[in-house]
């Protein structure tokens, strides 16, 4: 039997990868439908061959969806997610509004897919984006030999921003591409006209990605998601995560840098056996975010000692941030609510 699916944010940047992906796939659609702002409905969006005309998602009926996926923000999903799950749908969404709620689990589909079991507001989240690619690669590690700290530097591409941050990206290059002798004397930087970062990021690196937390702790809200994300995942409270992250002009792929402590050694072949075997990952010598764009794993390398932990561990990953930092993974949760 087919199943009627709702993809909220259909015009966006990840909303539309969802659609290419549920096509991609062979998702076993019956019926789709397409939501997006007052802005953008009556807009048509093109899928299989089939012309869809954009829904207004703000004054739309839910009723008759069995799945809906949401790319439409924390606020939009605060004020629909629970009104289409009171239709009888099953809310699977990409923003930070519910992954911290007891009542919601918080799934990716390679490390905790049992978490999907216990759903009582009918609404699943899916994990930051560089969440995301950090939890394939640390589950396994974390299941053999414990994990009690982590320490992290994210390299996260510009479309972690949406659009505007690809189309800063865009624009600060043109006008820097012209004036590159000026560049390296430091002179003319302001002219870059930084809006949706906090520096120019275009030939540069902000360490500095998303809103600075008003608790006095100096945290992005990035920063805090990567350790409460962790910590709700895989099911260990007790992990320390230490996390500065940062911005660099790479349009799609987030990398991190991690060194993280175990509460046994774990020798780097040990590792490498252990994530050659991990679904979602893909162990390199040398993972870039260029080569992970695209892809559907997290890329794993640089795999050494580390001396400062007892037993300490260091790695790099890359993976893509859109797909299965997003897209990907609300498409797979889907598979497996339908399977059950």
């Amino acid at each position: 039997m087919g199943v009627n699916v709702g993809v909220v944010g259909a015009t966006g940047q990840v909303g539309r990868l969802v659609l290419d992906i549920l096509d991609e796939r062979g998702f076993p659609v019956d019926r789709l439908r397409c939501f997006a702002s007052p802005r953008s409905a009556g807009l048509e969006v093109l899928w299989r061959d089939r012309s869809i005309v954009v829904e207004d998602a703000t004054r739309s009926d839910w009723s008759g969806l069995d799945v809906v996926i949401m790319s439409a923000g924390k606020q939009a999903s605060r004020e629909l997610a629970p009104e289409i799950a009171g239709s009888g749908a099953v809310v699977i969404d990409n923003s930070s509004a519910w992954r911290l709620d007891p009542d919601v689990p918080l799934v990716v589909t390679e490390v905790n897919p049992e978490a999907l079991e216990r759903r009582p507001k009918g609404i699943v989240a899916n994990p930051n984006c560089t969440t995301m690619v950090a939890m394939p690669v640390l589950a396994p590690l974390h299941r053999a030999a414990g994990l009690r700290a982590v320490v992290a530097s994210s390299y996260q591409a510009v479309s972690g921003a949406g659009r505007r941050g690809n189309d800063e990206l865009a624009r600060q290059l043109e006008k820097a591409a012209s004036r590159a002798d000026d560049l390296l004397r430091g002179d003319g930087v302001s002219d870059l006209e930084a809006a949706v970062f906090a520096k120019p990021i275009a030939f540069n690196v902000v360490p500095f990605a998303g809103s600075l937390l008003d608790d006095g702790s100096g945290e992005t809200d990035e920063e805090r998601k990567l350790r409460d994300e962790t910590r709700k995942i895989l099911a260990a409270p007790h992990v320390r995560v230490s996390a500065t992250c940062v911005r660099v002009p790479v349009w799609c792929g987030h990398s991190l840098a991690l060194t993280a402590d175990f509460d046994r050694s774990l020798e780097p072949d040990e590792a490498r056996r252990l994530l050659e075997k991990a679904p979602g990952v893909r162990v390199t010598e040398c993972p870039t975010p260029l080569e992970a764009a695209g892809g559907d794993v997290t890329l794993v390398g640089r795999i050494k000692r580390d001396e400062v932990f007892e037993n300490g561990l260091s790695l790099f990953l890359s993976g893509d941030n859109l797909r299965k930092g997003a897209a990907l993974n609300a498409v797979q949760i889907a598979e497996l609510i339908v399977e059950k």
